[in-house]
């Protein structure tokens, strides 16, 4: 089957503001076919401004376009 892995990020509600927990996910598909996620990694936490960098890195496609998308969004 195909696997697709991607950079979860999660907001830290609790701690220190302007900070996201990540993590890199692989997404696949189980013996019956419904789709699933995996925690390959726990990356750790990450200020606001570093996310577009980690999007880069792990992105699916040309990763100054991700990064510059990235930091027209925030």
């Amino acid at each position: 089957g195909v696997i697709f892995m991607f950079l979860r990020v999660i907001p830290n509600n609790k701690g220190k503001k302007n900070t996201f927990f990540c993590d890199l996910v692989e997404s696949y598909r189980d013996e019956n076919g419904i789709p699933k996620h995996r925690t390959v990694v726990k990356l750790g936490q990450f200020e606001k401004d570093r996310i577009p960098y980690l999007k880069a890195a792990f992105g699916k496609g040309d990763p100054n376009k991700i990064f510059n998308d990235e930091l027209n969004r925030s």
